[in-house]
C-alpha cells in the first residue's frame, strides 16, 4: 500500500503553558487528542496521512517539564529536555554517563536538538508495513505482514512476537532501565510512578501501543536514583549508519565491581523484542563473578537462550551474544567530562 505524501490533516493547535493544562486538555479530548513534544515522531505520522487527530497538543510551551534538576536523590529530568540538553549536562555526564552516551547516539545532531527525552522513549514502531498504512494487527488489521515467507523482516523481534515482530526503538529506553530509572506520569487520578521497565508494553498486553500511557495521561518526568551514580557504564549501538538510523541492537548495562568482581549489574538491550528486554537471568548468573571475557561469554549465551529468528534476522542472535558479552566483559569504567 503506498503512502500518498500530501499536506497535513486538519487539525486544531491547543498549546498549553503548563503541565495541569495539558493533562486536562489530553484529559478532554482522549482519543481525540495526539501530544507532540519534539515532534521527530509526530510530523512523520501526520505528513504520511496515517494519523488524523481531532487537536494536536503541543508541549513546546510547558517550562516545568524542561530541564535537569539534581538533588541528594539523584536527578529528575523533565519529560520535555532536549537530548542535546542531557548528552552536555556535567551532572549527567560524571554521574550517569551511560545516558549521556546513549542519547548521543541517537539519530543526528539536528534531531537530538529538537528531539525529547520524553519523546524518545514514548515513539511509535518503526515498522515501515504499520508506518505506510498497511493494515497490519498493530494498525487494527488481521496480518503481520513482516512475519511473513515474504516479509521483509531483518530489524524485527527475536524474542516476545505476539502476533506483532516489531521492535521497540529506542536508545534511551535500556540506558534508563539499567540506571533504576522512574517515570513520572501524571493521569486523570493524580500522579503514577513506575519503573523504567514497567513503562514499555508488549504486543501480549496491547498490541496498538509500545506504552503504558493512556488518553488522558502524561508523562511529565524521569528520574534517576543517585544509587548507580559513578558506577561502570556501557553502552553499544549497532546500525546499518551511523548518523540517523535507528538501532539494529543496542545494550546498555551498569555495573558495581568490588575487587574485581562484580557486585551489583542492571542491563537491558533493544530492538531485540517489542520492548526494551531487562535481561535479569543474566544479573543473576554473573553476579560474584569476575567481570572478564569469560564471565562476559557465558553472560551472552545465556541472554540469547529462547531466541526466535526470524527469515532475515538470524544474525541478531550472535550479534545479541557478542553485546552482552562486551558490556561485561569489555566494561571499563569510564568518567564523563564537560
Amino acid at each position: 500500500m503506498a503512502v500518498i505524501r500530501d499536506v497535513m490533516p486538519a487539525f486544531d493547535l491547543l498549546q498549553p503553558a503548563s503541565a495541569v493544562d495539558a493533562q486536562k486538555l489530553l484529559e478532554t479530548y482522549g482519543e481525540d487528542a495526539w501530544v507532540m513534544a519534539g515532534g521527530m515522531d509526530s510530523f512523520d505520522w501526520l505528513k504520511d496521512r496515517i494519523k488524523k487527530p481531532q487537536v494536536l497538543v503541543d508541549l513546546s510551551g510547558v517550562d516545568e517539564l524542561k530541564g535537569i534538576r539534581t538533588s541528594g536523590d539523584g536527578v529528575e529530568i523533565g519529560a520535555m529536555t532536549t537530548l542535546t540538553e542531557i548528552a552536555k549536562d556535567p551532572t549527567i555526564r560524571k554521574n550517569y554517563g551511560l545516558l549521556a552516551e546513549a542519547v548521543e547516539h541517537v539519530a543526528s545532531p539536528q534531531i537530538r536538538n529538537q528531539g525529547t527525552l520524553g519523546g524518545n522513549v514514548s515513539q511509535d514502531a518503526r515498522c515501515w508495513y504499520y508506518r505506510g498504512g498497511w493494515p497490519c494487527y498493530r494498525a487494527g488489521g488481521n496480518e503481520c505482514f513482516a512475519d511473513t515467507p515474504v516479509g521483509r523482516n531483518r530489524e524485527h523481534a527475536i524474542f516476545g512476537a505476539n502476533r506483532c515482530v516489531a521492535v521497540n526503538p529506542s536508545d534511551s529506553a535500556p540506558a534508563l532501565i539499567a540506571l533504576d530509572a522512574k517515570f513520572v506520569i501524571q493521569t486523570p487520578k493524580g500522579e503514577r510512578v513506575v519503573d523504567a521497565e514497567d513503562y514499555f508494553l508488549g504486543p501480549e498486553v496491547d498490541i496498538t501501543r509500545l506504552h503504558i500511557l493512556k488518553p488522558g495521561d502524561l508523562l511529565t518526568a524521569i528520574r534517576i536514583p543517585s544509587t548507580w551514580a559513578g558506577a561502570n557504564f556501557y553502552f553499544e549501538k549497532v546500525r546499518d549508519r551511523n548518523v540517523w538510523d535507528f538501532p539494529l541492537m543496542n545494550v546498555a548495562s551498569a555495573m558495581k565491581v568490588s575487587g574485581g568482581n562484580i557486585e551489583d549489574i542492571r542491563i537491558a538491550v533493544n530492538a531485540v523484542a517489542p520492548r526494551p528486554m531487562r535481561l535479569t537471568a543474566v544479573e543473576a548468573a554473573v553476579r560474584g563473578r569476575p567481570a572478564n571475557a569469560t564471565t562476559g561469554e557465558m553472560a551472552g549465551k545465556l541472554a540469547v537462550q529462547g531466541a526466535i529468528p526470524l527469515q532475515f534476522n538470524a544474525y541478531k542472535i550472535p550479534l545479541m551474544r557478542n553485546l552482552v558479552k562486551r558490556a561485561i566483559g569489555g566494561v571499563q569504567e569510564t568518567t564523563w567530562t564537560s
